[in-house]
């Protein structure tokens, strides 16, 4: 079979290409380890090779599986043991679908670099050097281009996204705009490393497991040492704990000491899981800022004497993208709508919103707009 050129690929390729060059340009490069160092600028020929065989090999079925595969693009003696084969795969598309299988567990890449015969599949690696260019397979047609930002178990951010014929760049700017939340700089990944075990990040790890699940969900967040949210929800909440529960709180207190430890992060891991499960129960589930368990299922009610929420602006952290001011109900269905009425009412709280459809909107109340903001974020969850 033969493939074709995939066209939006290689119209990104050379943003990408001054991307990874200016990161790795800017950056803080320590020469402490070796799984510290920086990957070297991704090639403009690697890149289009790269796009082109992840694209077409996102079509394909092998045993009626749909392939999902992780790319890094980097020579073998940049990370260290790796699987190398003794002879290098071909970078396309029939051989990238045979292989998936054996790498599509989290965390396991098919490493990617010029051989004699080309750019080839040289072996796979779980470690990489900061600031490498990964591609993953997520879905048929859906492609995401990420960046490792350094360490072993640290965390990737993304930097495109192809789906079909349309191209998304995540603006790194987005980050500097007024009442952006903390929540969304920590997605788009210019946090510190010293913060990647914080409270913001392990809202990230909750939004990404309520995403997961596929069922679509709605958490509340809201003041420990406060009340208030109380007038905007229907008494009695069905599924109300007494006490708090706190695994995840206790969890956090560690964070700072703790966050190079496995079995806290494989604790902190299921923690966020179970909490995150219990926004696919309709209703809303309702988190303090210091990650208290308060209740699930919660229904919201427009608090006595609030105004019903009439528009909201929408934004997505992309470039290009435009502010838009919407209804509501043009996000999604009534979880978009509740979500909003409760922000508009309790302007201290955010509210995190799954679509059944992959949708993601971060809801804040916006000072200098004085109305809610909705920041679309699935761009940077996939």
């Amino acid at each position: 079979m033969t493939y074709g050129v995939y066209s939006p690929g290689r119209q990104v390729s050379q943003r990408l290409q001054e991307h990874f060059a200016r990161h790795l340009r800017d950056g803080d490069i320590p020469a402490v380890a070796a799984i510290q160092f920086a990957a070297p600028v991704p090639p403009l020929e690697a890149i289009d090779a790269l796009i082109d065989a992840a694209f077409w090999t996102s079509l394909r079925r092998e045993e009626g599986y749909v392939p999902k595969i992780s790319l890094a693009l980097l020579p073998p003696d940049a990370t260290p043991q790796p699987l190398r084969f003794e002879r290098p795969l071909a970078l396309a598309p029939a051989v990238l679908a045979k292989v998936a299988p054996a790498v599509e567990r989290a965390g396991i890449h098919l490493a990617v670099w010029s051989g004699p015969d080309g750019w080839t599949v040289w072996g796979t690696t779980r470690v990489l050097p900061r600031y490498s260019m990964v591609l993953e397979v997520t879905a048929p047609g859906v492609l995401v281009v990420k960046q490792h930002r350094g360490g072993e178990h640290t965390k990737y951010t993304n930097v495109a996204v192809l789906e079909a014929d349309q191209v998304k760049i995540v603006d790194e700017n987005a980050s500097s705009l007024p009442d952006c939340p903390s929540l969304l700089t920590s997605l788009l990944g210019f946090d510190a490393p010293g913060s990647w075990g914080d409270s913001v990040n392990v809202l990230v790890q909750l939004a990404v497991s309520m995403r997961a699940h596929g069922r679509g969900g709605l958490m509340l967040i809201v003041p420990r040492d406060s009340e208030e949210w109380r007038a905007s929800i229907v008494p009695p909440i069905l599924y109300a704990l007494h006490p708090a529960y706190e695994e995840l709180t206790s969890l956090m207190r560690l964070a700072s000491e703790k966050r190079d430890d496995e079995l806290w992060r494989d604790a902190l891991a299921r923690s966020v899981n179970a909490i995150a499960g219990l926004t696919a129960v309709d209703g809303a589930t309702l988190l303090t800022d210091d990650h208290a368990l308060l209740a699930f299922g919660a229904k919201i009610v427009r608090r006595r004497g609030s105004p019903p929420v009439e528009q909201v602006t929408v934004t997505e952290p992309i470039e290009g993208g435009i502010p838009q001011v919407l209804a509501p109900t043009e996000l999604g269905g009534t979880r978009h709508l509740s979500a909003a009425q409760f922000v508009h009412d309790q302007r201290d709280a955010v509210a995190l919103v799954a679509s059944q459809d992959g949708r993601f909107t971060v809801f804040a109340w916006s000072p200098c707009e004085k109305m809610v903001h909705a920041h679309r974020v699935e761009t940077l969850l996939l």
